[in-house]
């Protein structure tokens, strides 16, 4: 007879790499089965902090089962940051029987995420690490990235103090996917000349390129391009627009 069971399925890789834009995240879906609403909740707290609220998909039910003691407790446990580096992948969870699915970087990350899994129950608990390596790390930089704006000051391709915050997280999964050539994308609005937002979308790609590399990142692993207004993912006609263009694009190559 199955316990109570929940299926987290999520997603992380781009859309479309030969796009050379930057696609909404992919969703992160929920399903399956819980014995009350206290669970359910849970469990989708702990998802939309890891993910965000709009990458959330709900699908999970309510009903009344029998569950092993604390179970809510050790499934919400285990929705750690360590599972952001698994890309098309799948945790699911039945009874006290749990698997996990996917790509990541390599065997240390493989290693890691599935001992994490296994802290967050107790010894009852059974983990089946599935997971697969040599996966590109793109959704690992996406991951990491997330929502978040890389910011200069205006006008200019110097950083901001929240930029090089943003740009140390980075360098760190940069070092964890190894050798593998990192193209660094510059984008601007469309306010202005053309020419003159292409240099700057360009100046800042060497700005961020230049940073990482003072972080150890060799140089030879990281490409620039400046793509300035050509590739917006917002509408420019708002502020909101304009200030979603004006971003740093990071793609595996």
């Amino acid at each position: 007879m199955n316990m109570r069971r929940v299926i987290l399925l999520f997603t992380l890789l781009l859309a479309s790499v030969a796009a050379q834009a930057q696609p909404a995240a992919e969703p992160v879906v929920a399903e399956g089965v819980v014995p009350d609403q206290a669970t359910k909740a849970q469990i989708l707290d702990k998802l939309r902090t890891l993910y965000g609220d709009e990458r959330v998909v709900d699908r999970i039910q309510v009903e009344s089962i029998p569950t092993p003691p604390n179970w809510g407790s050790y499934v919400a446990n285990m929705l750690t940051p360590g599972l952001q580096r698994v890309s098309a992948g799948k945790l699911e969870v039945n009874g006290q029987s749990v698997r996990i699915t996917g790509e990541v970087v390599n065997e240390a990350q493989r290693q890691q995420v599935a001992s994490e899994l296994s802290l967050a129950s107790n010894s009852t608990y059974t983990v089946t690490n599935s997971l697969g390596t040599g996966g590109s790390g793109q959704g690992l930089l996406d991951a990491t990235l997330g929502d978040r704006i890389i910011e200069f000051e205006s006008g200019s391709a110097r950083l901001t103090d929240l930029g090089r915050y943003i740009l140390d997280e980075m360098a760190e999964k940069l070092r964890e996917i190894g050798d593998a050539r990192v193209q660094i994308i510059g984008h601007t609005d469309d306010v202005g000349q053309r020419q003159g937002n292409l240099a700057l979308s360009q100046a800042r790609a060497e700005a961020v390129r230049g940073y990482l590399v003072g972080q150890g990142i060799p140089p030879g692993n990281l490409d620039v391009l400046g793509r300035g207004p050509d590739e917006p993912i917002a509408d420019n006609a708002t502020e909101d627009g304009r200030a979603r263009n004006r971003r740093i694009q990071f793609r595996v190559l």
